[in-house]
């Protein structure tokens, strides 16, 4: 039952790596879009692909955060102990970027925009950074809830593992963005954020292979996972990159976001799987740090439930966003809502 209920933990952070990493490297383009007449076109279709479903996106970090504290109280201690500086810090990070986020759309003036868009900016890059340093530090076993505040997250990997998240999530969100401009009848912005997600994609599998390398030397355990059982996942997750490489050239927009998703959910569930039977690498194990058998049974049939009643309106949320009717552009470049008025006029 406990390893049910790490499943469906674990599944939580896979999606959350997928939407969540396409809702945070957004930030990225934003933040090196230019100035207004420049970045404007970028920032309103960033606006206009994350505004409806930005909420939704972060949904499964706070169900990741419950399930994990319910169902494994001791495991969650342990890195709450050992993590509590990066996820002060991740906390800070949401808080800052969803509030720049909605007050950018109703700023009265260009230059409160500007500020409410670099805060948006800035958190989204650094936020998936600290994400990263918190997987990285669970990978290589240096949570172990010692009480030393930094230790277990500044290691090699960790910082790695930062680097390659930040990358990964700015590779993901361009190509979606691109195959949102595309389906918005955009061409020539869909063709400008292939032409950043093309070197990005590439960046971050050169950081990639330097990630496998720091694993090799720096975490045993996880190596022999990647080089057993999960080494068919890491294959995947490498072809799936490849592929969404190959059709970014070609400007196949919307066959390049299936690669790059497949990519993205194939490597996290590869690290999954390689450290499988541990919850913390070379610490403790999923049944040692499971909480009480009927509190795991609640758990489950929640998350059944959920399943039935939350899944299929998310399902629908992101179905309407799909709908081409959808890309109507409701901001000006400076990121500023424009009057009611203008809204209407542009609506006709």
């Amino acid at each position: 039952m406990a390893e049910a209920v790490a499943v469906v933990l674990f599944a939580g952070v896979v999606i959350y790596a997928v939407f969540g990493g396409a809702d945070y490297g957004c930030g990225l383009w934003d933040l090196t879009a230019g100035d207004l007449e420049r970045g404007g076109k970028i920032r309103a279709q960033i606006d206009r692909s994350l505004g409806p479903v930005w909420e939704a996106n972060h949904v499964w970090l706070i169900f990741v955060l419950v399930f994990l504290w319910t169902g494994f109280p001791r495991g969650f201690a342990i890195i709450m102990t050992s993590l509590a500086v990066p996820f002060g810090l991740v906390g800070l990070g949401v808080i800052f970027r969803g509030g720049a986020f909605v007050f950018r759309k109703s700023a009265p003036t260009v230059e409160q925009a500007r500020l409410h868009g670099a805060v948006f900016a800035v958190s989204s890059v650094l936020t998936p950074f600290f994400l990263g340093t918190i997987a990285g530090a669970i990978a290589d076993g240096r949570v172990t809830g010692d009480g030393d505040p930094f230790r277990a997250w500044t290691g090699p990997l960790s910082l790695v593992g930062g680097v390659l998240a930040v990358l990964t999530c700015s590779f993901l969100a361009a190509t979606l963005l691109a195959a949102d401009a595309d389906k918005a009848g955009d061409p020539e912005l869909a063709a400008a954020f292939g032409r950043r997600a093309l070197p990005t994609g590439v960046a971050a599998g050169a950081v990639a292979l330097g990630a496998a390398l720091t694993i090799e030397r720096y975490a045993p355990t996880l190596a022999g996972g990647l080089h057993g059982r999960a080494a068919p996942l890491v294959v995947v997750s490498a072809l799936g990159g490849v592929l969404a490489l190959v059709d970014l050239r070609a400007g196949r927009w919307a066959r390049a976001r299936v690669g790059a998703a497949g990519a993205v959910a194939a490597v996290v569930i590869g690290w999954g799987v390689a450290q499988y039977p541990y919850l913390l690498v070379d610490v403790a194990t999923i049944e040692d740090l499971a909480g009480a058998r009927a509190t795991l049974a609640g758990l489950l049939l929640v998350s059944a439930l959920a399943a039935l009643i939350v899944v299929p309106s998310l399902v629908w949320l992101y179905t309407l966003v799909e709908r081409p009717s959808w890309n109507v552009p409701v901001t000006d470049g400076s990121g500023a809502r424009p009057s009611w008025g203008e809204r209407r006029r542009r609506a006709r």
